[in-house]
């Protein structure tokens, strides 16, 4: 085994990982990075990339239902799922190999293995039960990320109950499926089965969909979801599954304590995450857990010192570019660089692919108010704006959130076409700590989806051009 000294050891390779050994390798520090799966992590191969492909060929479907719309025909319309797959996969696979280009690059080692703590400054590499290196720095990197969380005797068997692994990859297109969940992920994979015809059921154990989501836009979106097919229950339990030869039934217990029970072809659950915190080497460390989460400061240290974590493994939002930003940030103030901060929540984008897409930044109108903060609030419709009538996409909504008092923008959120584009301009305008009147005096080009920014911070202030009030 190779006994190798780092100024820095990452292990893992996700958004958080990769993207933070490329930045302390500019900043001079020998890194090394431990994989022991595929470089790019969930992400970037079993996460954000590939579904984002998937729901490409969905979009696309989706409009050529409509074609007749737009003054268009489509013959023989139809769909190879497996050729959609394979897309997605080759998607993926490109991906995670430029990956590895950039560490190359870089000159970043890395390990193929699994890497665990091992005393003081040092890292175990193994692969398959075999030591590979034994690895020493002064610096070590936690960034394991997490996996889907499963319900007590509800656990996926990866064929008839999925998890999105099985789901990103399905040898069929179930005609009837069930979502257990409605964060970012669970309706992502409902509207993309949707699209293709699946008659989805997404029950929501919260009183809404898209619970981190301004509760405007989460009722807008909802709206959008049914009239497109899906059929949500809120403020709903599944209490059982009960597999059949090739069905599922669940007994769903609905608020008042009603239940009933749905026979589905597939079940997905999307209930959220678990940290990857098994097998490494945190027993014999003063690293502390908080429910399968490790426990940071700002700047991404825990209790152990020179043990840093970041990304899904840490606390939420659970996102690729929070923990791209977590690293940057940890291995700056390793570096000693000046006038590093901690990472401010609110100045993260959430970004929901489905269709209609949602957005937001910031403090949803309701967080603002709990906090004590007067606000003014603005919006504006996909239906009065130019550009979204051209496209054929009117069903949408734009709304900010001003702090009364001093103009601040505290908080945007946004349903839509494109929406998942457009937020960071308002991400932007957070982080400069950006006032009302600084938007107002913006110039935003025409025709595009971008003036009902505009727009929305004028109605906040009583002004908007084209809305009657």
């Amino acid at each position: 085994m190779a006994d190798t000294s780092f100024d820095l050891v990452i292990i893992g390779s996700g958004p958080g990982g990769y993207v933070t050994a490329i930045r302390a390798a500019q900043l001079g520090m020998k890194t090394a990075v431990v994989e022991r799966e595929h470089l790019g992590g969930i992400c970037l191969n079993w996460g954000c990339i590939p579904t984002k492909a998937l729901l490409r060929s969905a979009d696309i479907f989706h409009s050529m239902k409509h074609a007749d719309a737009y003054g268009l025909s489509v013959n023989g319309l139809g769909f190879d799922l497996e050729k959609i797959v394979k897309r997605s996969r080759g998607v993926a696979n490109q991906l995670s190999s430029g990956v590895k280009t950039l560490l190359r690059a870089n000159k970043v080692a890395v390990f193929d293995g699994h890497g665990r703590l091992s005393g003081k400054g040092k890292v175990h590499v193994e692969k398959d039960g075999k030591g590979v290196a034994d690895l020493s720095a002064k610096h070590i990197i936690l960034a394991t990320g997490a996996r889907a969380r499963a319900l007590p005797g509800m656990e996926p068997d990866r064929k008839l109950i999925w998890t999105y692994k099985e789901a990103l990859v399905p040898n069929t297109m179930p005609k009837r499926l069930l979502v257990i969940g409605s964060g970012a992920i669970g309706i992502e994979f409902a509207s993309f089965f949707n699209a293709f015809g699946s008659e989805v059921t997404v029950v929501e154990v919260l009183p809404r969909v898209l619970p981190v989501e301004d509760e405007e836009i989460s009722a807008f979106a909802r709206k959008q979801f049914e009239k497109l097919g899906m059929k949500i229950h809120t403020s709903a339990t599944v209490k059982g599954l009960k597999k059949g030869a090739d069905t599922v039934t669940a007994t769903i217990e609905q608020e008042g304590g009603k239940s009933f029970d749905l026979t589905v072809d597939r079940v997905i659950m999307a209930v959220g995450i678990v940290g990857n915190v098994e097998d490494l080497g945190l027993e014999g460390s003063l690293v502390k857990v908080d429910r399968s989460h490790v426990v940071t400061d700002g700047f991404s240290r825990t209790d152990e010192p020179g043990v840093y974590a970041i990304g899904d493994l840490t606390g939420p939002p659970w996102l690729a570019h929070k923990a791209s930003h977590e690293g940057i940030i940890c291995v700056e103030k390793i570096a000693g660089l000046p006038d590093v901060h901690p990472l401010d929540p609110t100045l993260i984008p959430g970004c929901t692919y489905c269709y209609p897409q949602v957005a937001s930044v910031g403090l949803t109108e309701k967080r603002a108010k709990e906090k004590g903060i007067e606000v003014k609030v603005g919006r504006f419709p996909f239906i009065a704006n130019g550009k979204a009538i051209a496209l054929g996409e009117t069903e949408g909504l734009v709304k900010t959130v001003f702090d009364a008092k001093t103009g601040e923008l505290i908080g945007a959120h946004m349903v839509g076409a494109e929406v998942t584009e457009l937020i960071q301009g308002y991400g932007i305008a957070k982080t400069l700590e950006t006032t009302e009147a600084d938007l107002m005096h913006a110039v935003f080009p025409h025709p595009t989806l971008s003036e009902m920014m505009h727009e929305s911070v004028l109605d906040a202030y009583g002004r908007t051009l084209h809305l009657k009030r």
